[in-house]
């Protein structure tokens, strides 16, 4: 798997699971249309009155999986990172990129409280359940900075 495989694969799903923990430390996800640009940052958008952005805010440290889990389709991206909320240039970068995904996007624009989330990876491991043994390959940052798989 390279980096490159693993981007393709990635953008094959519209849709990943976020967690994220609650102030008295309480797991809890969320199902999220996603987009994802070429240095692999994941963005979402969402409400701010949501769990999952009140969460991501006081704790920005989170896991998302993106991926097939009913046969035959048993290919899996399990992730971890930071999430943050983008501003300026880099906010316009990315909404760009989420409505080539989601084309009604900008239809939402006029919702109180829209905000876009982006997850920049830190760790990423591909698992795919089709093979004997499994094939698993874990990538780091700076695997996924350097095109190192």
């Amino acid at each position: 798997m390279t980096r490159t495989e693993l981007l393709r694969f990635m953008r094959r799903y519209r849709l990943g699971v976020v967690t994220s923990c609650a102030e008295d430390g309480q797991p809890q996800a969320a199902v999220v249309g996603i987009a994802i640009s070429d240095s692999f940052e994941i963005v979402f958008d969402s409400l701010d009155t949501t769990r999952k952005v009140r969460n991501l805010r006081a704790d920005p440290r989170t896991a998302m999986v993106l991926g097939g889990v009913h046969p035959p389709e048993e290919r899996t991206v399990q992730l971890e990172g930071i999430a943050d909320e983008p501003q300026g240039e880099e906010l316009e970068r990315l909404k760009k990129l989420y409505y080539l995904v989601y084309p009604d996007g900008p239809s939402r624009r006029g919702w109180d409280g829209l905000v876009y989330v982006r997850v920049r990876p830190s760790w990423i491991r591909y698992s795919d359940f089709h093979t004997s043994p499994p094939d698993v390959v874990e990538f780091t940052a700076a695997s996924l900075a350097d095109g190192i798989g």
